[in-house]
């Protein structure tokens, strides 16, 4: 994944624990959407691995 296509994701998922999920949505999706085919696989996989990145929970925390 490039490095602007990261910081991007990384940013929106700052914005959404922060609850400006307008902004978020403008950052990620023109990313998402001009991303290649193998880029667009990365970030899937980016995003299923950081669902918490976005929440800003633990989820040891919960499933206790």
């Amino acid at each position: 994944m490039r490095p602007s296509t990261l910081r991007a994701l990384q940013r929106a998922a700052e914005l959404t624990r922060q609850n400006r999920l307008t902004e978020a949505v403008l950052i990620a999706e023109p990313v998402i959407l001009t991303a290649d085919e193998y880029e667009g696989d990365e970030i899937l996989r980016w995003l299923a691995e950081h669902v918490t990145d976005f929440t800003g929970e633990d989820p040891k925390e919960t499933h206790s």
